[in-house]
Order: structure tokens, then C-alpha cells, then sequence
């Protein structure tokens, strides 16, 4: 080739003309990824859309999703089918060469999934990285429920844990031909439902990622939806049990005049709600029942439910309750339409039960929790084995962090893995390799009143690179767009402790350090 090339420099065309033609007719277009053959996969689309213009199939997730400066890239969609009963699609976005940071990043789904996760993919797209999303293999949106697992056992296969990792295959292969070399790194990203297929996919498959950005996981799905089920049982067992929205507010001021300032701050905001003991009886009426306090039966409840449910034969604990702190968010469980509550009771009524009728106000904790356990929620969707030596031997970095006021996932949950990881494993092994980041004041995966905006797949990128973890990360809070206070996520079981001089709304003068 070399003297070919000088031949034809001699001949007066220049060399980079000569190579850049050659590296043209060399790279794939994007069409031709049509013709691309992999194991058990049917690409169905592959065409460029320009900067831009790509537009959304609406879908119950895709919203208001704003994919206006999405930059020019090839989308790929395929079928994957990797059981006879499997309809597993997917989609790959890739970058021009020119935007491409050189790894993939994958996304995760929310709830039942059944869709592709497109605002996730703009988000990757933006960032340089080739993105892949999957529906998990069927189709109906995030709240449509398990009844699509009915009749089709192979279809809770994809859904538990085979369609991420499929997808994940393919979606490497694809970049590999695309750019005619592989991606440096692999990621993965995802919240809630995205948080059990991150947690599954280090567990089940430890060399498909190097690094995993995990946030409040559902992946221990019998506690939580457990505890879900029970939260809203115990808050609509009769009249007298439920507790009007209007008095979520009241509760949550009265945990904040308590507790609000044990970190230092008086800033709306518990640093570490495990050191606030609210006992809601300072807010029992003396009276009447009235709009500014609790009845007797309403205090016992509130104390059930930041303790989460016991065997009440045994006392033992059988999930951990929800934190002080997250009262604002209730209406997930204890609101008159529990927003939440769809999601769990389907898990239990259709997975746990074998009947779409079954009726959530008959939950009995200790049975219905054991039943749960030995039933295919338990043996297939859970995902709290603690040895992560496989993903660890070769580098793989887990990144975990849960919002302290989520009203859906116990945040204890979180915390509860991270420990038995480091138990497991041992302290010396899981330094560097997996990192818990409890973020004050934010509801489920985002919102609240702490910050709640931060790049953690920029923390764990640069992680991966240098081998260096994540000392802090600063998140920040807008309101109506504009950022107005900024602050350190610390490694639990650290917390940001203000220096006290400057704002405090600034994340320079904080510090982390033990409690």
C-alpha cells in the first residue's frame, strides 16, 4: 500500500487524498448495517437523522421530551431473539465519528419498562457516547403491569435480566462495525427499575460493563414491593387509617423543626435523616381532629410507616419503612389514588398469586412476604447477591446513590447492599471498587428539595479512567431553572459538613468527613 501511495504522490496526488478515499470506502454507512448478521438479531431499521430532527413515537415516557439539539446520528433498531418466545427490541444511536467519545453507554427502563428509553439516549447522544436501550421485550409502557409474563414465562426471563444483557451484545457488536474498532468502555445508567437491571446485570454478567451508575434500585423486589403493598394497606385499612394529603406538610415541618438543624444547617434539608427520631405524637390533636394535627390512629400509622413492616409474630423487621424527611412524597402509598401502589400490587397479585383480582387491603406481612420470597419474584427478580468478585476482579466500578426523601424505595434498602457487599467481599477488596452516594432532600431518582442535578456518569467515567474514586460529587438545585444552592454528595458513611464561614448554599464550603 505504502508504495502504491508514493507512486501516486510522484504521479502528483497527494498522500491524504489517497488514504482518506481508502478510509472511505473502507468505513460503513449506516445503511449498510442493515446487512449486518448476528446471532438471534433481525436489524430492522438503520438510517442517519440529521441534527435535530429526530422525533419521538410517543409513548407515556417520552412526555415532553425536548430532542431539538440532538446532534446528527445513525439509529439503528433491531429484534432480538434469543428464545423462540422472546421479541426483544432495541435501539443504537451512534454519533459521528467526529462526536464520538469512543465508548457506549447504556440506558435503563423505569417501572414495567415496555418502551425505549429515548429522553436517556438524547442524553447519551449529547454526551458523546453511542447509547442502547431496550423495551425489555414487550411492549405497553412502564405502568401497564406483568400480564404480558402470563402464558409466557420467557418473557419474565427478558424483562428479570436477559434482555439487557442481549441487548448489551449486540449493541457492542454494532458499534464495533460501525467505527470499525470497539468501544473503550463500557457503561451503564439507570434509576428504579433501570437501578435492579444495572445491580442484575454486575451480578448475572460481570464482564458485559466496566462501570455502573446505579440509582434508588428496586432490585431487592420483594422488601420493597412488600413494603409498598404493605405502606398502602396499612394506610387504607379503614377510615380512620388514612391520613389527608393536606397533612403531609404538617408532618414534614415538624420533622424539620426537630431535625432540620442536627447537621449544622437550618436549610430545609436532613444531611442524614438515620440521626432524626420524630415521634409523631407531638403532633396528636388534643381535641378534635383538625387540618394541623393527627388523630391517634394516624399517629400509629405514621410510625408504621417510617418503620416499615414486622412480622408480628416474631417483631422482626421485614423491610425497612420510609425515612423523616420524605412526608411531601407520601401520595406514592398512603394518597387516596397511591400513584406507586399499580406497580406493587400487580407484582404480588399476578407474579406472587396467580390472580389479577387479588386485592392489596388483604396483605398479610409475615405470610405474604415468605410467599413473595419462594415465589419467581424472589428466585428470578431479585437481585441482592452481595459477591461482586467477578465484576471487580477485571475493574468493573459500581456506582450507587439513592435520594434520602424517596417515598417509594426505602433508601435503607440501598444502604442495606452496600454493606453486604463490603461484608462479603471484605473492605480491602470493595475500596476502589464500589461507592454508595446517599443524596440529601431528593425524591425517587430526582426532585426534592436538596440537590438533585449531578454527573455521575461523569464521576464514574473518570473513576474507570484513573482508578481514582469519586471523593465527592457536586450536585446542585434550581428552581424555575437557575441554580440556587450547590453541595457534595459524599461516600456513605460520610456527610457534607459545612466549614462554617461563606454560603451555605455553596458546595465550597462544606466538607466530607464521618459522622
Amino acid at each position: 500500500m505504502i508504495r502504491k501511495a508514493n507512486a501516486a504522490f510522484l504521479m502528483g496526488i497527494p498522500l491524504a487524498v489517497i488514504f482518506s478515499s481508502q478510509l472511505a470506502a473502507a468505513a460503513p454507512s449506516c445503511e449498510s448495517l442493515l446487512k449486518l448478521h448476528l446471532p438471534d438479531t433481525s436489524v430492522t431499521s438503520a438510517q442517519i437523522v440529521a441534527e435535530g430532527q429526530f422525533t419521538a413515537p410517543q409513548t407515556p415516557t417520552t412526555g415532553a421530551a425536548n430532542f431539538n439539539d440532538v446532534p446528527s446520528f445513525c439509529r439503528v433498531q433491531a429484534t432480538l431473539t434469543p428464545s423462540s418466545d422472546s421479541d426483544i427490541k432495541i435501539e443504537v444511536w451512534l454519533p459521528t465519528e467526529a462526536h464520538w467519545n469512543g465508548n457506549l453507554k447504556s440506558v435503563g427502563n423505569g417501572g414495567w419498562a415496555g418502551t425505549i428509553g429515548y429522553p436517556a439516549l438524547a442524553t447519551a447522544l449529547r454526551d458523546g457516547y453511542a447509547g442502547a436501550s431496550t423495551d425489555t421485550g414487550h411492549t405497553g409502557g412502564m405502568g401497564s403491569g406483568p400480564s404480558f409474563s402470563v402464558g409466557h414465562p420467557e418473557k419474565l426471563v427478558d424483562f428479570s435480566n436477559r434482555a439487557l444483557h442481549v441487548m448489551t451484545v449486540a449493541a457492542k457488536a454494532i458499534v464495533a462495525a460501525y467505527y470499525d474498532k470497539s468501544a473503550s468502555r463500557s457503561y451503564y445508567a439507570g434509576c428504579s427499575t433501570g437501578g435492579r437491571q444495572g445491580i442484575t446485570a454486575v451480578q448475572r454478567f460481570p464482564n458485559d460493563y466496566d462501570g455502573v451508575l446505579n440509582g434508588d434500585g428496586n432490585f431487592d423486589v420483594t422488601r420493597v414491593q412488600g413494603m409498598q403493598v404493605w405502606t398502602a394497606m396499612i394506610s387504607h385499612a379503614d377510615q380512620a387509617s388514612q391520613i389527608p394529603p393536606e397533612k403531609y406538610p404538617v408532618i414534614h415541618e415538624a420533622v424539620l423543626k426537630q431535625c432540620d438543624v442536627l447537621d449544622g444547617v437550618k436549610d430545609g434539608v436532613l444531611e442524614d435523616p438515620t440521626r432524626c427520631h420524630f415521634d409523631p405524637k407531638v403532633l396528636e390533636c388534643t381535641g378534635a381532629d383538625g387540618p394541623s394535627c393527627l388523630t391517634p390512629t394516624q399517629v400509629k400509622v405514621v410510625r408504621e410507616i417510617y418503620a416499615g413492616p414486622v412480622d408480628e409474630h416474631t417483631g422482626k423487621s421485614l423491610a425497612p419503612g420510609l425515612m423523616p424527611g420524605s412526608e411531601l412524597g407520601w401520595a406514592m402509598l398512603s394518597g387516596p389514588k397511591p400513584t406507586a401502589l399499580p406497580l406493587a400490587a400487580d407484582t404480588f397479585g399476578t407474579l406472587v398469586f396467580h390472580n389479577p383480582q387479588w386485592n392489596y387491603l388483604t396483605f398479610d406481612a409475615a405470610r405474604d412476604f415468605a410467599a413473595a420470597n419462594a415465589s419467581i419474584v424472589g428466585t428470578m427478580m431479585n437481585a441482592t447477591d452481595p459477591d461482586l468478585r467477578p465484576y471487580f476482579r477485571h475493574g468493573g466500578k459500581l456506582l450507587m446513590y439513592h435520594g434520602w426523601n424517596d417515598p417509594g424505595i426505602s433508601p435503607l434498602i440501598s444502604i442495606n447492599y452496600y454493606e453486604s457487599v463490603v461484608r462479603e467481599v471484605g473492605r480491602d477488596a470493595s475500596e476502589n471498587s464500589i461507592r454508595l452516594f446517599m443524596v440529601p432532600g431528593m425524591n425517587h431518582c430526582r426532585g426534592g428539595d436538596g440537590p438533585d442535578t449531578f454527573d455521575g456518569i461523569g464521576a464514574l467515567d473518570k473513576w474507570v479512567q484513573t482508578g481514582k474514586a469519586p471523593e465527592r460529587i457536586v450536585a446542585s438545585h434550581a428552581t424555575k431553572g437557575t441554580v440556587d444552592r450547590t453541595r457534595p454528595l459524599c461516600p456513605y458513611p460520610q456527610v457534607a459538613t459545612y466549614n462554617g464561614t461563606g454560603s451555605t448554599d455553596d458546595a465550597a464550603n462544606f466538607f466530607c468527613k464521618l459522622p
